[in-house]
């Protein structure tokens, strides 16, 4: 069993590594190009423009409104399989500060997450496959607006995704910089977190800071209610499990206004898990919490809670046998296969809940900048495209075979 993978996988990476000067090229124009969530005109066309040069078999466009799916038919279909990939294409609201000759043209956007290279290394798997056909089936090449929290994977879905392309599973990766290239890692279980987001609307009575007494002190119940929402995570959950609970911002008052206590406050925050008991607890903790302190000060509290992507949760076969399949690429020493599940979030959340698949990282690095995730330096490593055009598309041949002859 492992001999054939070894070959069919050493067989992908050579052959995309032929059009690596090309692949670079198409992610650098992506990045010099940014787009956010279903704004992405310029991108969706870009990658229609390459599928058409790649010889896919079949192009749909304005999914999820700009969000874009191949379809490549193997040598034989006769197993009427369906494995889809999937693509994140969107961009970030955030100034870079690169010198490259490929930086952000735009002001204010930049691919801070590599979104640009995934879509890149998808294109590439989409050329191998519609070289090679190695495979028995049909593969759904599933180009995703809107990952950066405007649930584009949603979006499509809802659109029809899996009603017009009902795929027996789905598989996507993400870059990793914390990684080195060449190594590949995943886990059967909770890849990334559920994220929800709250608001916290503190009312009392405003006056005068000299004569506090007659106010209702928002800002009194405020620094409570922060400091006793800490206890949540710390006193509510069992310490085996993991949950994260950060209030972010706070507004309340005018800095010019120094005398003047203010009648309204807000708090906004995120909450992190990956159990649903315990996303219930923590939100039903917390709505208790501010509601007992307000009325305990005499003021009043509503919190506004709101599930934003629910976690990313690998199922086992398939991590299986995508941990396998990266193996066939890098060998068992460069795959991880009990990687440590992130507290951050991914859209690909709402695709898993209803389709069985895998979410992998690919090593990058942190290159010469030194840069993670989400910052103005980052840049996606040109060097990993191959290796993760031919993760996907031996996903695609390892999943649905040839018959033997």
């Amino acid at each position: 069993m492992q001999g054939p993978r070894l070959k069919a996988g050493g067989r992908a990476f050579a052959h995309i590594a032929q059009f690596h000067p090309e692949l670079t090229a198409l992610r650098r124009d992506l990045h010099a190009h940014p787009e956010l969530g279903f704004e992405e005109v310029y991108t969706s066309a870009r990658v229609k423009e390459a599928l058409k040069l790649c010889g896919v078999d079949e192009i749909h466009d304005g999914i999820g409104r700009t969000g874009v799916v191949g379809l490549i038919r193997g040598r034989s279909t006769s197993s009427g399989s369906m494995v889809g990939l999937r693509a994140d294409m969107d961009a970030l609201p955030l100034a870079e500060h690169n010198d490259f000759s490929w930086k952000s043209c735009k002001s204010g956007l930049m691919h801070g997450c590599g979104h640009d290279g995934h879509t890149a290394m998808l294109v590439g798997a989409a050329r191998y496959l519609a070289e090679t056909r190695n495979f028995d089936g049909t593969a759904v090449l599933v180009f995703q607006p809107g990952e950066e929290g405007l649930a584009g994977a949603r979006v499509m879905m809802e659109d029809g995704l899996f009603e017009r392309f009902p795929v027996q599973s789905i598989y996507a990766m993400h870059n990793w910089p914390a990684m080195k290239p060449g190594t590949v890692g995943l886990n059967s279980g909770p890849m990334m977190a559920a994220a929800d987001r709250f608001t916290i609307e503190i009312t009392g009575r405003g006056g005068h800071g000299a004569h506090a007494y007659q106010t209702v002190d928002v800002v009194l119940v405020a620094a409570h209610i922060i400091t006793a929402a800490q206890s949540i995570v710390s006193r509510n959950v069992r310490p085996i499990e993991s949950a994260v609970l950060s209030i972010c911002a706070v507004q309340a008052g005018d800095l010019g206004a120094f005398s003047v206590l203010p009648g309204t406050a807000t708090l906004v925050g995120t909450v992190r898990t990956f159990d649903p008991q315990v996303q219930e607890m923590v939100e039903k903790r917390l709505k208790e919490l501010c509601n007992a302190i307000a009325l305990g000060f005499g003021a009043t509290a509503t919190v506004h809670y709101e599930r934003i992507y629910p976690a990313t949760i690998n199922s086992e076969s398939e991590a299986l046998f995508a941990g396998d399949v990266a193996e066939s690429l890098v060998g068992a020493d460069h795959v991880v296969r009990d990687l440590e599940p992130s507290m951050g979030a991914e859209d690909f959340a709402f695709m898993l809940q209803t389709r069985p698949g895998a979410y992998l990282r690919i090593g990058q690095g942190t290159g010469a900048s030194g840069s993670a995730l989400h910052n103005s330096r980052y840049d996606f490593n040109d060097d990993i495209l191959p290796l993760g055009a031919a993760l996907h598309a031996s996903l695609i041949e390892q999943s649905m075979p040839l018959p033997a002859a």
